[in-house]
């Protein structure tokens, strides 16, 4: 069986509060090959990496990221409600997180949350980032916004894209040209052999989400998966 790439999702969120600073340090620590992240922006126009639209869930705030401005969002708790023992821990921003992976030699995947809030102008604050750090080489940018990754692939020089599916498409591989993405991010359970047969012919990488189980883990090995992103990169690099 082809080898199988890592992904810590939202670094090492089974084990360490998600997307912080301290669990893709973790997921680092833990061997994996890459770190996938979320980003939205404040309404100061900063790139921070969250995953819900609303920080409720995450922190002990409560509201829209969209409605805070960069300072008063980072005075927030994003620890304390995964662990007491991370009482303290901040959201971070896209730029202290590549400045970060520049020390390590990590694959990055980045997703858009433009599905349900508009950020304007992330796209391109998002790939001015990546320029700066030198980071377009090691980066995917995904969305489950189809447009977002549009934008991405229509400018010069883009980073790999890839689009984001929770369930069976009928031959993404035609949807991928008309978007302009190189690679296809789904669900884990609407992987079949049919898919992976199309698109390894074509050269289409596939990475599936979010798969923690060992069984599931081998079987996206087994269908011949690029990448699995994972909530606990140690223990799913430990099933090999």
């Amino acid at each position: 069986m082809a080898s199988l790439t890592i992904f810590g999702h939202r670094g090492s969120s089974g084990t360490h509060p998600e997307n912080t600073l301290i669990s893709f340090q973790a997921a680092n620590k833990a061997g994996a090959n890459g770190i996938e992240l979320d980003v939205q922006l404040t309404k100061d126009g900063i790139p921070v990496v969250i995953h819900d639209e609303r920080v409720d869930r995450t922190t002990n705030g409560v509201g829209w990221v969209k409605d805070f401005l960069y300072e008063d969002l980072i005075r927030l708790d994003a620890g304390q409600s995964f662990s007491s023992r991370f009482q303290g821990t901040p959201i971070p921003s896209l730029d202290e997180v590549l400045e970060w992976i520049t020390s390590t030699t990590l694959s990055l995947n980045i997703e858009l949350k433009t599905g349900y809030v508009s950020y304007e102008g992330i796209e391109d604050k998002i790939l001015a980032l990546l320029n700066h750090y030198q980071l377009k080489d090691r980066c995917i940018i995904s969305s489950f916004n189809h447009y977002s990754v549009k934008h991405i692939t229509q400018t010069d020089s883009p980073p790999e894209t890839a689009i984001l599916i929770m369930e069976k498409l009928v031959e993404p591989w035609d949807y991928l040209k008309k978007v302009g993405a190189h690679g296809l991010h789904i669900e884990w359970q609407s992987l079949d052999e049919d898919l992976m047969h199309n698109t390894q012919k074509r050269g289409i990488p596939v990475r599936a989400f979010t798969v923690n189980d060992q069984k599931e883990i081998l079987k996206a090995q087994k269908l011949g998966c690029d990448a699995i992103f994972t909530d606990f990169p140690a223990s799913s690099i430990q099933s090999f």
